[in-house]
C-alpha cells in the first residue's frame, strides 16, 4: 500500500488478512479468558440500511436507547467511594484497573513496540455541558505529549478532526476525526521512534458525503433552533446533535426532528452515544477501523512484536475494543466511574487516573535501554 499517495477516493485495498494474534498475549496475563474470531472485511463498504434507525439499538425504542445514554446516573457516583460495594467490586474482577494492572501491563509490553490510542471527550478532557468548552488540561496535555517521544501516540475522536487538534494542540501525534474518517499524520516528527512517520492526509473514505453531511448539518439547526438546549455540532464527517441541555420532555422532538431529517438521505445513518445522536455515513467504518488503518499504515500490523492499547469512555470506543479483543491483539482500557459492561480488559476511573496511566506508561518506555 502506497502511505505517501492521495487517499481522498473512498476505496481502500485491503491490508494482509489478519489469520493469527498480534500481540502473543499469553491467558496468564489476561483479565479474564476471552475468545474472538476476526472476520477479516473490506476496509470499506456501503451498506443499505433503513434511515432514522438508530443501528446499535435496533432491538428497543429509540427515547428508551436515549435514556440509556445518559451519564447522569454515572456522573453521580463521581467522587464517590465505590469501594466497599458488592457489585462494583465484582466488576473490578472483570475490568481491573489498568494503574493497579501496570506492572502486568509493561511486562506484556516488553520487547514489544507500543501504540497508543485515546478518545479525548471523557478520556483526556471531562465530559462539559457545552461540548466547545471541552478543554484539555495543561498537565494533560504534558503528559500526553511525553509519551507520544516514546511510542506512536494517536487521538481517535468523534469531533472533527480540526476540532480535536485546536483542544489537544500537539503537532507529534495522529489525529483522527469525525471517527476515524478523517486521519492525518504528526505534522512534527515524534523523536525516537522505530516506524516511519507519515504526514499529511491519510485517508478520509467519506469524502464523497461532505455536501450531504453540510446538507444535513444546515437543516438540523435550522429545524432545532426553538429546542431549549440542543446543540448542533458540525464535526465534518458526521453530524452531532447534542441533548445533555435539554429538558428530557423534549428529547422526543429533538429525536423526532432528526428522524423526519434523514427520511431524505438514505445513505446516512443515525447512531447515538453519551447525551449525543450521531448521523454518519452509511460506510463500514469506526474506530475500530481507523485503528486498523493505523497499525497497517505504520507497519505495525501482522507482528508478534506490537502490543496496541486504546483507551476510550464511550460506546463508540467499543469497535475498537472489539478489534483488539478479538485476536487477542491488544489492551482496551473503559474509563468510567461506575460498572457497565464493555469489551475492554481493564478500567479508569477518570480523566485523572488516564493521566497518570499515560505517566506510568512514558516512565516505563524511558526506563528501557
Amino acid at each position: 500500500m502506497d502511505l505517501k499517495a492521495n487517499h481522498s477516493a473512498p476505496i481502500l485495498t485491503d491490508p494482509t488478512p489478519i489469520t493469527k494474534p498480534r500481540v502473543g498475549i499469553h491467558d496468564s496475563l489476561l483479565p479474564y479468558s476471552s475468545s474472538g474470531v476476526f472476520s477479516q472485511a473490506p476496509y470499506l463498504k456501503t451498506q443499505r440500511k433503513k434511515p432514522g434507525l438508530l443501528d446499535d439499538v435496533r432491538s428497543t425504542n429509540w427515547l428508551d436507547a436515549m435514556k440509556s445514554s445518559s451519564p447522569r446516573n454515572i456522573i453521580k457516583n463521581n467522587g464517590t467511594d465505590l469501594s466497599n460495594d458488592v457489585a462494583y467490586r465484582n466488576w473490578m474482577l472483570k475490568y481491573p484497573s489498568a494503574l493497579t494492572s501496570i506492572e502486568q501491563i509493561v511486562n506484556n509490553a516488553n520487547g514489544k513496540r507500543i501504540a497508543l490510542f485515546l478518545d479525548y471527550d471523557g478520556t483526556l478532557s471531562p465530559i462539559v455541558d457545552n461540548p466547545d468548552h471541552a478543554f484539555m488540561s495543561n498537565v494533560m496535555r504534558a503528559a500526553v505529549r511525553n509519551v507520544a517521544k516514546y511510542v506512536p501516540t494517536a487521538i481517535i475522536s468523534g469531533r472533527s478532526r480540526e476540532k480535536v487538534h485546536k483542544f489537544v494542540g500537539l503537532k507529534e501525534l495522529y489525529y483522527a476525526g469525525s471517527h476515524g474518517m478523517d486521519i492525518v499524520g504528526p505534522v512534527q516528527p515524534p523523536t525516537g521512534h522505530t516506524t516511519e512517520v507519515i504526514e499529511g492526509n491519510l485517508y478520509q473514505p467519506a469524502s464523497e458525503f461532505l455536501p450531504m453531511i453540510n446538507e444535513v448539518f444546515v437543516s438540523l439547526v435550522e429545524i432545532t433552533k426553538n429546542i431549549e438546549g440542543a446543540k448542533v455540532e458540525d464535526n465534518k464527517f458526521c453530524v452531532s446533535v447534542h441533548y445533555r441541555n435539554v429538558d428530557e420532555k423534549n428529547w422526543k422532538t429533538v429525536a423526532e426532528c432528526v428522524e423526519d431529517t434523514l427520511k431524505n438521505y438514505p445513505r446516512l445513518r443515525l447512531t447515538h452515544g453519551r447525551m449525543v445522536l450521531e448521523i454518519r455515513p452509511v460506510l463500514e467504518w469506526n474506530k475500530g477501523k481507523a485503528v486498523e488503518f493505523l497499525l497497517e499504515s505504520l507497519g505495525l500490523s501482522n507482528c508478534d512484536d506490537v502490543l496496541p492499547i486504546y483507551v476510550g469512555d464511550d460506546r463508540t470506543d467499543e469497535d475498537a475494543f472489539k478489534f483488539l479483543r478479538e485476536g487477542e491483539r491488544g489492551y482496551g482500557i473503559l474509563v468510567t466511574p461506575a460498572p457497565k459492561e464493555s469489551s475492554a480488559y481493564y478500567s479508569l476511573r477518570d480523566t485523572s487516573e488516564v493521566m497518570e496511566f499515560i505517566n506510568l506508561l512514558a516512565m516505563h518506555k524511558k526506563s528501557l535501554p
